[in-house]
């Protein structure tokens, strides 16, 4: 589910919101790289928001401050976005992802201090963490149990990187979050009167030797590591 095997073109058909989602993010990252207007314009200021420029709580979504900023929020989009907008469909998937971002823009409003600056797609794709952590305890029908472990071991990576980055927006990350989790009956519906799946379900303890793990295996597990590598490294750009 999130081993992406299209290639450009294929990928682009199949998840056309994906795609011009992460095309906004690299037009406006180029953008501001050569003009502080467009930045200073649409950058999450608190006071601003607070006197009525209220546009201020969706640009920042798709703005991000350096080139890896850019490039982790636009690789964790296009590993974890394609399969919810393919169970929500286009529109649905539009309105989950930013409604995701300014529940966590808003949550940025009334908890930092007013001269607070933000910007970043972060809260949008925590909010997509946040559906897929709703599927894997109340709609296993939707995810099976070794894509809720992989869901899962990101999750525990995603917090561990939010508190050791101190220029990160806790109150996004974990507001963006909850929200996707809340959000996330009303846009997937209740399905079938399924029992709720237990963490014991998702790893089950087992004596047995693990058997070796396929090619695709290897490539998720080489993916989750390269994240964890450029978030580290984030911090020193």
């Amino acid at each position: 589910m999130f081993v992406r095997t299209e290639n450009f073109r294929t990928f682009t058909r199949l998840y056309p919101i994906i795609t011009t989602i992460v095309a906004i993010h690299l037009v406006l990252w180029l953008v501001v790289q050569f003009s502080a207007t467009v930045l200073n314009l649409t950058i999450g200021f608190n006071l601003l928001i607070w006197q009525g420029e209220i546009w201020r709580l969706v640009t920042p979504i798709f703005l991000h401050a350096s080139l890896t900023h850019f490039l982790f929020n636009s690789l964790s989009l296009v590993l974890f976005g394609p399969g919810v907008e393919r169970m929500l469909g286009r529109v649905k998937f539009i309105v989950f992802y930013v409604f995701g971002g300014i529940l966590a823009n808003v949550a940025t409003l009334l908890l930092k201090p007013d001269l607070y600056t933000h910007l970043g797609a972060s809260g949008a794709i925590f909010a997509i963490f946040g559906l897929y952590f709703y599927m894997v305890f109340l709609r296993p029908d939707l995810l099976d149990r070794a894509n809720s472990q992989i869901i899962l071991t990101i999750l525990v990576i995603g917090l561990v990187m939010t508190f050791m980055n101190p220029n990160i927006n806790v109150i996004a990350h974990l507001f963006g979050f909850f929200a996707g989790t809340v959000l996330a009956p009303f846009f997937l519906g209740r399905g079938p009167n399924t029992a709720p799946r237990s963490f014991r379900a998702i790893f089950p303890k087992t004596d047995r030797p693990r058997a070796p793990r396929n090619g695709k295996q290897s490539i998720i597990w080489i993916v989750l590591i390269a994240l964890v590598l450029v978030g580290i490294l984030s911090r020193f750009m």
